[in-house]
């Protein structure tokens, strides 16, 4: 008896000690679900980071542009009359203005990078252009926007923040 014994123990030994085809498909299957969910989520929470990021690049052109605008409403720094307090160009934001005897008042550290296109280069727009405007006419930077023609998560496109 003991040899039949020994016979089956094994048996059951052998089959316990590995998968059978049908765990590893379905396994293979949940993983393969699980993976296809969360590849969109972080391919999402990428584009979010580099509109985070947009935003804050906006905001600090436009904070330094607004302030050279209330400098030279104050007569801090000398403008010309046909720019209506507006820098020219945005290096002459980050190369700074002189002021008399006092060393330059400089408002921007450097251009920002767009990261929707990644480089430092921005559509601009003058005071004197269409609010509808892709094109700058020159002469002072009122605003600007990004260069990128993507369409944001929200939907709207990214050269019109």
């Amino acid at each position: 008896m003991r040899p039949i014994r020994k016979r089956c123990s094994s048996r059951n030994r052998n089959r316990q000690a590995g998968m059978t085809l049908l765990e590893l498909v379905v396994t293979t299957g949940i993983l393969i679900i699980v993976a296809s969910a969360a590849l969109p989520l972080a391919r999402n929470t990428v584009i979010r980071q580099r509109e985070t990021e947009l935003r804050l690049s906006l905001r600090e052109i436009r904070n330094a542009i607004d302030r050279y605008k209330d400098a030279a409403d104050r007569g801090q720094i000398i403008v010309e009359a046909e720019s209506d307090g507006y820098p020219p160009d945005l290096e002459t934001l980050v190369n700074g203005v002189p002021v008399g005897t006092s060393p330059k008042i400089r408002f921007l550290r450097q251009i920002p990078i767009d990261p929707m296109t990644g480089r430092r280069e921005w559509s601009l727009r003058a005071i004197q252009d269409d609010p509808d405007s892709t094109s700058w006419g020159g002469g002072n930077i009122f605003d600007v926007r990004s260069e990128s023609t993507g369409i944001a998560l929200d939907g709207t496109r990214y050269s019109d923040w």
